[in-house]
C-alpha cells in the first residue's frame, strides 16, 4: 500500500518512537506530585515544553512569557482557543469559510449561545479575502480566528495581514497551523498572533497530543474543571511520554526541513505533471490556481469520475488517499472548503487530496500517478 494521506495523519517516525520507548522504560509519574519522583516528571515535562516553545518562536521569560498548553490534539487545541477566547454571549467572532470543522463547529456551537459569527470569504484560488475585516473590527470582538494553510488545497493564508489588522484593533488572533509545521518555516513571534494550534502527528510524531501556544498578554478561560495542571487552563495529568515525543518530532521536523520542504514539492509538481500528461487538463483540474501552497499537499479533480468510487478504487490497488479532512471521513458530504471557493459541482464532486511527507519516494509518486490514470481512465469508461 503507498501512503498518499499524511494530512490526515503521518506514520510514527523511528526514532520518535526509541524516544518515547525511553522514556516509558524510565517510568515517569505524575508530574503534579510533590514527591522527588514526581518533581523528576515535572522538570522533564517542562525541558519538552520549553523546548516546543522556543523551537517554534516562543518568548520565554523568568517570570511567565509566551505558554504552552497541552492538550489531547489539535481538535481540542482549536475548541480551546474558540471557548476559551471567544465565548462570550456580548461581542462576535470572525472565523474564515475554509476553517477546520474544530473552528466552524465549534462557532457554531457559540452561535447557538448567542455569540455572533461572521465568517470570511475566500477567492476562486481559496485565499481568505479580509477585506470586510477592518469594517468588522469596528463592533466588539472577542476573537479572530484563520488557519494558516489549508488543510484540504494546502494554500498558505494571509496571516501578516489579517494579524496587522487584528493587532492595530486590539483583537486576539487565532491561526490553526497544524498542516504547516514542519512544512514551511513559521515562526511565533513574528507572526504576531495571539495564538496558534499545533498537533504533532501530523509531522511524524504521536497522536493523543497537541497545543495550543498562547502569547503572553492573553488570558485564557478553561474548558475544564478539577486540577491545578498547566495553571489551571487545561487541567488534568500530563503524559510525560507524549510530550516527549511531541518535542522529538519537532525537533526532527524543523531540522530536516531545509531538504525535506523542497523535496516534497518537487514529488508533488512531479505527481500532478505526470497525471496531466497522462490524462490531459480538460479531465483534470488542480484545486489552487496559482497561489502559493504547502509543498507536500494537492487537491486534484476529475471531472465526470465519482471522488468517492475513485478513492475507493484506489485503495483496492493499493493507493491510501482521501476526499478531504480526516475528521470528515466517511462522510458524503461535499468539500465546505471546495463550495466556499465557488467551484463548479463537477469538479467539488470529482475532487481527492494527496499528500506527502517528508519519507515518501520518486518511486512511490511514479507508481502513485500510474495508479491513479488507470483508476480514471477505468471509471470512465461507459
Amino acid at each position: 500500500m503507498i501512503y498518499v494521506d499524511n494530512n490526515a495523519t503521518t506514520r510514527l517516525a523511528d526514532e520518535v518512537a526509541q524516544a518515547m520507548a525511553d522514556a516509558f522504560a524510565v517510568g515517569y509519574l505524575n508530574p503534579s506530585s510533590q514527591h522527588q519522583l514526581g518533581q523528576k516528571a515535572r522538570r522533564r515535562l517542562d525541558d519538552a515544553r520549553e523546548t516546543i516553545l522556543s523551537i517554534l518562536g516562543g518568548e520565554i521569560t523568568k517570570f511567565l512569557g509566551d505558554r504552552l498548553v497541552f492538550t489531547s490534539g489539535g481538535t481540542e487545541a482549536n475548541n480551546l482557543a474558540l471557548f476559551g477566547l471567544g465565548h462570550e454571549t456580548a461581542g462576535q467572532v470572525i472565523i474564515s469559510a475554509i476553517e477546520h470543522p474544530s473552528i466552524s463547529e465549534a462557532a457554531d456551537r457559540l452561535r447557538a449561545f448567542g455569540t455572533a459569527v461572521r465568517v470570511l470569504p475566500v477567492n476562486s484560488e481559496g485565499v481568505v479575502q479580509y477585506d470586510q475585516l477592518d469594517d468588522w473590527l469596528t463592533e466588539p470582538t472577542r476573537l479572530v480566528s484563520v488557519m494558516l494553510a489549508n488543510n484540504e488545497t494546502g494554500v498558505i493564508q494571509p496571516i501578516e495581514e489579517i494579524a496587522a489588522i487584528c493587532r492595530d484593533r486590539k483583537v486576539p488572533l487565532h491561526v490553526d497551523a497544524v498542516q504547516a509545521v514542519g512544512k514551511i518555516p513559521l515562526d511565533f513571534s513574528l507572526l504576531d498572533i495571539s495564538a496558534m494550534t499545533i498537533s504533532p502527528h501530523k509531522f511524524h510524531g504521536p497522536r493523543g497530543i497537541g497545543a495550543l501556544m498562547l502569547d503572553d498578554q492573553v488570558k485564557l478561560n478553561p474548558m475544564m474543571f478539577g486540577g491545578s495542571q498547566q495553571l489551571t487552563m487545561r487541567p488534568g495529568t500530563e503524559s510525560v511520554e507524549l510530550a516527549i515525543g511531541f518535542e522529538r518530532s519537532l525537533q526532527l521536523a524543523i531540522e530536516t526541513l531545509p531538504e525535506a520542504g523542497p523535496r516534497m514539492e518537487t514529488l508533488r509538481d512531479h505527481l500532478e505533471a505526470s497525471l496531466l500528461q497522462e490524462l490531459g487538463d480538460e479531465r483534470m483540474t488542480i484545486n489552487r490556481g496559482m497561489i502559493e501552497r504547502l509543498p507536500h499537499t494537492s487537491n486534484v479533480a476529475f471531472p465526470g469520475i465519482d471522488r468517492q468510487a475513485l478513492v475507493m478504487a484506489l485503495d483496492m490497488v493499493g493507493v491510501a488517499c482521501s476526499t478531504g479532512s480526516a475528521c470528515a471521513s466517511g462522510s458524503s458530504e461535499r468539500s465546505p472548503t471546495l463550495i466556499a471557493m465557488g467551484l463548479k459541482e463537477e469538479v467539488i464532486s470529482s475532487s481527492i487530496r494527496l499528500s506527502l511527507s517528508r519519507t515518501t519516494t520518486e518511486e512511490e509518486i511514479d507508481e502513485v500517478a500510474k495508479r491513479i490514470s488507470n483508476c480514471v481512465k477505468r471509471l470512465r469508461r461507459p
